[in-house]
């Protein structure tokens, strides 16, 4: 399997070389704003630029190209000071799109975002997720992507769901809510009833999918809709540069025949791919890459995985792990990025070499 490419139109050199120069020019400014803000010497809610903001697929969510997770992985996924401040930065740079679900601490990260958005819900888009499984109670480690016995999504499974996500949340509508995976018995048509019923209830505006195969995501496109009824809106799925040999290319094929949206999640690998981490080693030649072309913008290697991510012509946002105030200015550098075509085939080079060294290590 080959990773995605990506599709840009034809630039003179003299339009690269302008674009390499104001790239810098902008990554050196955001870079002074980390700096500063490590420092307590700036303001990073009057000094970053406004993230940009774009439709989801085909629904009236108008949504920043960065989405903050709540599936943290160093801080606890509960209410928490230190999460509430990565929460609270986010609001103050501008964004306006938040990703969680039941299962990140069966609970607990709903409920911290639920604290952090009272009283400003209306200025904000939620995305949560409704998993196929029962919470593994006798698992203490709430960061742990833990679950229990499997359920069906019947009708009243996914209206209990939801209804305990809104709780937490406190909230009385969730924006675009997910099913966080297969549960492998219920049909489409089944499972798009129950979804329009929670619609049409005003608990839920959109929904769709995560994790599901293309062909799976096809049945759900193809279902019959009209001005009455809301189909699904889009998937949550997982996408990076190193995610070749593991992110099935037909998905992003489909997402981009049929205008549903994507919120791609895992930019920097589950933090694999950040700076610093001994998991750097296993990616060979496509650190030195990176670092490389970071270096030739003038950027950082988080804000360059983000910006590869988002050239993809059919990912609408990127679903991010910021875990500090400091690592939320240094991701929305990245929406802000735009990687010249000389540079970007470098990189779905060394991106694709790093795929084919992955297949032949499984296959041998």
């Amino acid at each position: 399997m080959t990773p995605p490419t990506n599709f840009s139109s034809g630039q003179s050199d003299s339009w690269l070389a302008d674009r390499c120069v104001s790239r810098r020019t902008f990554n050196t400014a955001v870079s002074s704003l980390a700096a500063g803000v490590l420092t307590g010497n700036v303001s990073a809610a009057s000094t970053a630029p406004a993230p940009e903001r774009v439709q989801f697929g085909q629904t009236d969510l108008h949504v920043t190209r960065y989405c903050q997770g709540t599936a943290f992985r160093q801080l606890p996924r509960d209410d928490n000071t230190a999460a509430r401040n990565v929460l609270y930065r986010c609001l103050d740079v501008g964004i306006n799109f938040f990703d969680s679900a039941e299962a990140y601490g069966w609970g607990g990260s709903e409920t911290v975002l639920g604290r952090v958005i009272e009283g400003r819900r209306d200025e904000i888009v939620i995305c949560t997720k409704a998993t196929p499984h029962y919470q593994l109670i006798k698992d203490p480690d709430t960061n742990k992507f833990s679950v229990g016995e499997k359920v069906h999504f019947t009708p009243e499974m996914l209206t209990s769901k939801c209804e305990g996500s809104l709780s937490r949340l406190g909230t009385d509508y969730i924006d675009l809510f997910l099913l966080h995976g297969d549960d492998e018995h219920t049909s489409p048509e089944s499972i798009s009833d129950t979804m329009e019923r929670l619609v049409k209830s005003g608990k839920i505006r959109y929904w769709g999918v995560s994790n599901f195969t293309p062909e799976n995501v096809e049945k759900y496109v193809q279902l019959p809709s009209d001005e009455t009824s809301h189909g699904i809106a889009g998937t949550e799925d997982y996408f990076h540069i190193a995610a070749g040999s593991r992110m099935n290319t037909e998905l992003l094929q489909v997402i981009e025949r049929t205008d549903l949206g994507i919120l791609a999640f895992s930019p920097q690998d589950c933090g694999r791919l950040s700076p610093g981490r001994s998991e750097n080693a296993e990616y060979g030649s496509l650190i030195g890459v990176l670092d490389k072309v970071a270096g030739q913008l003038g950027t950082t290697r988080p804000r360059l995985l983000i910006a590869w991510s988002l050239s993809h012509p059919a990912v609408t946002t990127v679903l991010g792990g910021a875990e500090s105030p400091e690592h939320v200015v240094d991701n929305i550098g990245g929406t802000h990025l735009e990687i010249p075509d000389t540079l970007l085939a470098e990189l779905n080079a060394a991106s694709k070499a790093y795929t084919e060294q992955e297949l032949a290590r499984a296959g041998g």
